[in-house]
């Protein structure tokens, strides 16, 4: 089933009623966003920036969230070397209900949280993207810190426009891969430094109003290939996919267009070799674990039990031309999250 609906006509989000115009997907953020048009009540309202930044050896990853009755503003800290290590940070805040403000548009900004302890702004503009982090008591009483630019040339993105089977619920969703990232992370008395060469950051930019009750699939990666920039998005389990899926290819900033791609999790273990495979046999790969950044909550209105998986990817994935790129051990991460909030 080709589930590849292209969205290209601007204009609102969403209609009189709270419901979107146009299910689908787009290279970018053609219909716009407006938080006064959603009819859901504002505890409902989900909106967030999340920045992950990598490279094979140690990666950053970065919340900035309003999620109605709850705001979670996090940072973590992964290392993949011989004793695979990370540390996530969390700061919670009850009802926000929008007074973080949070952008309309990925291309508009800052994004800001600052509080005693945690001070965290994503500023975008000139063809780039900036994260600045100073996080007190982050881990082991010790700070925190990074400042990173991504460089967001004119390229592709994956946008997509998701209804729920429930009145006013929606999900829109950009992910903006292949940004090449400079900078650095301080902890414990050690720089993590980025190299734009080799190093790549990606944004996941949501908002919307969810149900309750969902599990969901996610994978992402970036690579330089003979300094070429390629990238993925794959991922499922939201809302009404009907019109398009999330998943795509990128190549120099082009987007390639997926059908259905599938998450072959091991029964026995998150961190035993997993496969993907695709509809249309244009991504089939092998992940090899590394590290499970595994979370459960269960406050029993509110739980989330998260498995978000760092490994090496291996395979072919071919482009629209029929182009094959191979890769091998390429660090990324995939995901599976169940979550009642």
């Amino acid at each position: 089933m080709d589930r590849n609906h292209e969205v290209i006509t601007a204009g609102p989000l969403l209609d009189e009623k709270g419901e979107l115009v146009e299910p689908g997907w787009s290279r970018s953020l053609i219909k716009t966003y407006e938080r006064s048009m959603i009819k859901a009540p504002k505890w409902r309202i989900k909106e967030w920036d999340y920045y992950i930044v990598m490279n094979d050896s140690f990666a950053g990853a970065f919340t900035i969230s309003d999620d109605g009755y709850i705001g979670l503003q996090s940072v973590s800290l992964l290392e993949f070397g011989d004793e695979p290590w990370e540390h996530t940070e969390t700061v919670l805040n009850a009802f926000p209900m929008g007074r973080i403000g949070l952008p309309a548009s990925s291309s508009a900004g800052p994004t800001k949280y600052s509080d005693k302890r945690l001070k965290m702004r994503f500023d975008v503009g000139e063809g780039k993207r900036r994260i600045r982090c100073r996080f007190d008591r982050f881990c082991d009483g010790k700070p925190f810190e990074c400042d990173i630019t991504l460089r967001q040339p004119d390229m592709d993105s994956m946008v997509i426009a998701t209804p729920w089977d429930k009145k006013h619920a929606f999900y829109y969703n950009q992910k903006i891969n292949c940004m090449r990232a400079s900078g650095y992370v301080k902890f414990d008395g050690k720089v993590y430094n980025f190299d734009p060469d080799t190093d790549f950051g990606t944004l996941d930019w949501g908002r919307g109003v969810w149900t309750y009750d969902n599990t969901w699939y996610w994978g992402s990666g970036n690579a330089d290939i003979d300094g070429n920039s390629f990238g993925w998005n794959i991922g499922y389990g939201f809302g009404d996919t009907s019109a398009a899926t999330e998943n795509i290819l990128f190549w120099n900033g082009k987007a390639h267009k997926l059908d259905d791609v599938e998450f072959h999790i091991p029964d026995n273990s998150y961190m035993d070799k997993w496969t993907f495979t695709s509809s249309d046999g244009r991504f089939e790969m092998e992940f090899e674990p590394v590290l499970d950044r595994a979370a459960c909550l269960d406050y029993k209105v509110i739980v989330s039990d998260q498995h978000q998986v760092f490994g090496k990817m291996s395979g072919t994935a071919i482009l629209d031309d029929g182009t094959e790129i191979k890769i091998k051990d390429v660090m990324c991460f995939a995901e599976k999250v169940h979550n009642k909030y």
